[in-house]
């Protein structure tokens, strides 16, 4: 079940996020993944339009929008593979139709799931807090 975020889920959605992060982005370092995860709790919830997808009275993933970009996407990596990914971006299209969204390029399953959805890349850039090389993402009408 796809529902709107709600305060009561910032433990299960940290949780998500870490799991998931330490899977997709091994590259990144402890002191970063700490630091984003305060900015997670202390602002990013609160300014983003975030769904989670609920099993069992349970978290196991989320999307985040702000405006018509993706901020992030996770799964609990346990339940991936799963269609859980698909149906929360199912969600977001049907709230935005376009979208786009940065993700690093060392990510090789964030990259591979993206590219089986239908994003084509529309730019590179280098991430300023990690120096990692990432690539712009866009869904949607050309």
């Amino acid at each position: 079940m796809i529902r709107r975020y709600a305060a009561g889920d910032i433990d299960a959605v940290v949780e998500v996020w870490r799991a998931a992060s330490r899977v997709a982005t091994p590259f990144l370092s402890a002191a970063f993944l700490d630091e984003e995860e305060r900015e997670i709790r202390e602002g990013w919830m609160a300014r983003a339009e975030s769904w989670v997808y609920e099993e069992g009275g349970r978290v196991t993933g989320f999307v985040s929008l702000l405006g018509d970009e993706v901020g992030g996407l996770f799964v609990r990596p346990a339940a991936q593979g799963r269609g859980i990914g698909r149906a929360l971006m199912d969600h977001a299209v049907a709230l935005r139709g376009r979208l786009v969204l940065e993700v690093f390029e060392r990510n090789r399953s964030g990259r591979g799931f993206y590219a089986r959805y239908g994003f084509r890349e529309i730019g590179r850039n280098v991430h300023e807090a990690t120096g990692q090389p990432q690539i712009q993402l866009e869904f949607g009408p050309e």
